[in-house]
């Protein structure tokens, strides 16, 4: 069981003969609602999520979709929810197999459950539990009997005609090019003349909240149903539940009885509205999909407009990439390079070499992980573009890392002092291999500052064949390593630079500190993520690595005991910080932090209920990893104009942390057409939102606040 504030949530188990093939099985979610709050059905309607279930079963079992309950209308401003309130039970049939053969010793069967739910009340909560349950296997589970057929009372019914078990002819005709003419035939004589509701399982249909006219023509039900201003769906065929209306306040169980009935969409569905500002080259990419979706011919990527798209993603990313070079997240790996300028002055073929292998390096490194994110998005896990430094376990890996090359750019060490001769020498005798990973090393702490110049290019990867898309990538990649590729061949630039001398073990010296600034930076993102606890964890665990490395890099009986001493003190180290840097705390410091300042946290639909209030929201979007996101919270997010005017509009300031991997902001930034941070939207009462650029201007915040 898992108790919060709001709700109550149960794991159960119905099995009146037993876990064994072809008896009946039940397992479900019970949830019972704190007063006025409620979690969400199949199709939340104008905001929220449905409830998730992610079940592990002993072999042999296998669960079913939720068999859904029927729902209410929840009214919320100018918008309208489905969901539950009160006590609901999700039930989920299990098929047992054949083949179930649990050990003759085995008296349970073990299921585990992790389930994800968003209760909201004025306010939303995103809240998730794990459940364990011990399923006996051989004897009766009738326990929550009762439970389980009041839930399956809940559910809908099919629609039938008479007795003959024939669906009757049910349709839904278009017309006017925004309403839906719905005629269902052989409900039940129990509701003919009463007032019912209609909730549709296609999401982003219908406009949930409007007041629609409904008749009886003798047992046939007709309704005019206006079509959602912001439709994303064009079913041909629209299966919806149909129930008589429940009163506004109503308490108590709930006695209505919903019938399932599929409508034959007939007429041509209207072009779906755009629902946010987005690039041309994105807006293009949508309607393409939307003609495919539809059954309509989309045109070839050979065709003006598809190659327009392709070409503007290409070379925004080309673009973008090379503005890349100026951010101060790239400026310490580009610190590795310059040192090997100085070390190749005169080496012409090396620098050439040494410029075609970063090159591959980084390119490669921008397809992998374009490549590792399209799949994963592709198996349903909700990750965006840098949704690596989301991990605490690879932003201190990289510090880990950053802090071995400043401690050698220093002279503190040399591979050489305390490695075997033929591991040393790699960087020497293979500096194509040394200057690929540093492509490598590049990408890995570059990838996250790219949004910024090409967020509307990446997110148009999401609606592009995977082709075309890694082609993207591979373009950001190829201006990323474009000013070092041309250095190498351009010999000016070799002739340029100073002979060398004395002077470049100093500039090698100089050049650990922007590798140290970059600890610090990669310190504070953990920081973000674990807590002040994480940070210092991390720390102490550099502290210690630098001590190794020392110890190491001795000479003599010295080197044996101090390494031995060194290497024991940091294995306990890691053994008792490491925890604290894998550790999530919660965000009640960041929400309070952030309530001070104005911010409030934002949740799944916050935003629509306010602006259902009339009030406009300014959402941001943001990480502490994104050093954009940091630079416009410092200048014009701080900026005492920018303030003074979303305080003269009352605009609800929502922020978005994205810091730690977050499927709802992820699933949120999809539908806003972006694929990583930051991301500024302006939400206002019957308009559509507003996209801000990813680098703010105090000018052209103030301009879309004047507009509200």
């Amino acid at each position: 069981m898992v108790t919060t504030p709001y709700v109550r949530a149960e794991l159960l188990a119905h099995a009146p003969q037993g876990v064994a093939p072809g008896q009946p099985l039940w397992l479900g979610l019970s949830i019972t609602h704190q007063p006025e709050w409620h979690t969400y059905w199949k199709n939340p309607g104008d905001s929220g999520l449905p409830t998730d279930l992610a079940w592990t079963l002993p072999a042999g079992l296998d669960a079913g979709e939720i068999a859904w309950p029927l729902p209410k209308k929840i009214p919320i401003g100018t918008l309208a929810n489905y969901g539950y309130e009160g006590t609901v039970l999700l039930p989920v049939p299990v098929t047992v197999a054949s083949s179930f053969a649990p050990s003759p010793l085995a008296k349970d069967a073990t299921i585990n459950l992790r389930a994800s739910w968003l209760v909201c009340r004025k306010e939303c909560i995103p809240e998730e539990g794990e459940f364990t349950l011990q399923l006996p296997i051989q004897s009766t589970t009738a326990l929550n009997g009762a439970a389980f057929e009041a839930a399956a009372k809940a559910l809908p019914q099919p629609v039938l005609a008479g007795t003959n078990g024939i669906v009757p002819d049910s349709q839904a005709q278009i017309a006017d090019g925004n309403l839906l003419n719905v005629s269902v035939q052989g409900l039940p004589v129990a509701l003919r003349g009463k007032t019912l509701d209609l909730f549709p399982e296609t999401a982003e249909v219908i406009d949930n909240a409007a007041q629609w006219k409904q008749a009886w023509n003798g047992s046939v039900w007709t309704a005019q149903i206006p079509l959602s201003a912001q439709r994303s769906a064009s079913p041909s065929l629209m299966p919806v539940v149909l129930a008589e209306q429940s009163p506004a306040h109503a308490t108590g169980p709930d006695t209505r009885t919903g019938y399932r009935a599929e409508l034959k969409v007939l007429g041509t569905w209207p072009q779906v509205a755009s629902v946010a500002s987005v690039s041309p080259a994105l807006e293009a990419a949508l309607k393409a999909n939307a003609a495919q979706a539809s059954g309509a011919a989309a045109p070839a990527m050979g065709s003006g407009a598809s190659s327009l798209t392709l070409t503007a993603a290409l070379l925004g990313a080309l673009l973008g990439g090379l503005i890349l070079n100026l951010m101060p997240c790239v400026f310490p790996v580009l610190a590795i390079k310059v040192v090997g300028f100085t070390q190749h002055a005169q080496d012409r073929r090396a620098h050439r070499v040494s410029g075609i292998a970063y090159t591959a390096g980084v390119v490669l490194s921008f397809i992998a992980l374009g490549a590792l994110m399209l799949g994963l998005r592709a198996a349903g896990e909700a990750v965006g573009w840098g949704f690596q430094l989301q991990s605490p376990a690879v932003v201190a890996s990289l510090a880990a890392l950053f802090t071995l090359i400043a401690l050698n750019l220093a002279g503190v060490f040399e591979f050489g002092h305390f490695l075997p001769s033929s591991v040393a020498s790699l960087q020497a005798r293979h500096p194509v291999a040394d200057s690929f990973l540093t492509g490598v090393l590049a990408v890995a702490v570059a990838s996250p500052c790219t949004a910024p110049f090409m967020g509307a290019s990446l997110g148009l990867t999401a609606t592009l064949p995977a082709p075309q898309a890694l082609a993207v990538f591979a373009a950001l990649g190829l201006g990323l390593a474009l000013p070092y590729l041309a250095a190498s061949f351009v010999p000016a630039v070799a002739r340029a630079l100073p002979r060398p001398g004395a002077w470049m073990d100093t500039f090698r010296k100089l050049m650990a500190f922007p590798m140290l600034a970059t600890v610090v930076w990669l310190v504070w993102v953990l920081g973000q993520q674990s807590g002040i606890d994480g940070a210092g964890a991390l720390l102490i665990l550099l502290v210690g690595l630098s001590l190794v490395v020392w110890a190491l890099s001795l000479a003599g009986r010295a080197r044996m005991w101090m390494a031995t001493v060194s290497l024991a003190t940091m294995a306990l180290l890691v053994w008792a910080f490491v925890p604290h840097i894998t550790h999530v705390p919660t965000a009640q410091g960041a929400t309070q932090a952030s309530s001070a300042s104005g911010w409030q946290p934002w949740a799944p639909g916050a935003a629509e209920q306010i602006v259902a209030t009339g009030r406009p929201v300014f959402v941001d979007f943001t990480a502490a990893w994104c050093v954009t996101c940091q630079y416009n919270k410092k200048t014009t997010l701080a900026d005492a104009d920018v303030l003074a005017d979303l305080q003269t509009k009352n605009v609800a300031l929502l922020r978005a942390d994205w810091t730690r991997r977050d499927p709802a902001i992820t699933a949120a930034l999809t539908q806003l057409g972006r694929s990583g941070v930051p991301v500024y939207v302006f939400y206002r009462p019957g308009k559509p939102p507003v996209v801000l650029t990813e680098v703010l201007s105090v000018d052209e915040v103030r301009a879309t606040i004047a507009q509200l």
